[in-house]
C-alpha cells in the first residue's frame, strides 16, 4: 500500500516536472519541448486513478512528434518562402546558436534568441551577395518561421499542462 502511494507521488512529481520542462522547451531553443510535454502525460497515465485511453496517448504522441519535426522545418520554410537561400538558412541557424550563447553569458534573455536568427539570416544573405531587399525578406521569413514554431510548441505544451492539472485536480 505504501509503495503504491510513493510511486504515485513520484510519478506525479515527474509528470509535473516534465510538462514544465516541455513549456520551457517550447520557448527556449535547444530544449526539445514537445517530447518532454508528452512524456509528462505518459508518466501521469501510470498514476493510480488517472486513465488515458491508448488512442489519446497515441494521438498526443503523434501530434508531439509532428510538432517536433515541424519546429526544424518551419523556420527554413519561412526563410525560403520569402526568397531566402541556403546562406540565409545557415545564417539563421548560426544566429540562433549565437543568440543562445549570448543569453547564457549576458542577461538579455529572450531578445537575443529572437534577434539571433533574424540577424543571422540577414548576414548570411549579405555574405552570399544577396541584395539588401531580399536579405531583409529572408531575415523576416526566418523570424516568422521561428515565431510560428514557438507558438505551435507553446500551444502543445499548454494543452499537455491542462490535462495534467485537470487530472490532478480530479484526484483530489
Amino acid at each position: 500500500m505504501h509503495f503504491t502511494l510513493l510511486m504515485n507521488v513520484i510519478l506525479i512529481i515527474v509528470a509535473i516536472l516534465l510538462v514544465l520542462i516541455g513549456l520551457v522547451g517550447a520557448i527556449v531553443p535547444g530544449i526539445a519541448g514537445p517530447p518532454f510535454s508528452f512524456l509528462g502525460l505518459l508518466a501521469l497515465s501510470f498514476v493510480e486513478g488517472i486513465e488515458y485511453s491508448t488512442e489519446f496517448l497515441v494521438v498526443m504522441g503523434i501530434i508531439g512528434a509532428i510538432i517536433f519535426v515541424l519546429d526544424y522545418v518551419v523556420p527554413i520554410w519561412g526563410t525560403k518562402t520569402l526568397g531566402g537561400t541556403k546562406a540565409g538558412t545557415r545564417g539563421s541557424t548560426f544566429g540562433l546558436i549565437f543568440g543562445l550563447l549570448i543569453t547564457i553569458v549576458f542577461p538579455v534573455g529572450f531578445i537575443a534568441i529572437l534577434l539571433g536568427p533574424f540577424i543571422g539570416a540577414y548576414i548570411g544573405e549579405k555574405y552570399a551577395g544577396t541584395d539588401d531587399h531580399l536579405a531583409w525578406r529572408s531575415a523576416f521569413g526566418s523570424f516568422v518561421g521561428f515565431m510560428a514554431g514557438t507558438f505551435i510548441k507553446t500551444v502543445y505544451a499548454v494543452v499537455c499542462i491542462f490535462y495534467v492539472v485537470k487530472d490532478l485536480i480530479g484526484l483530489i
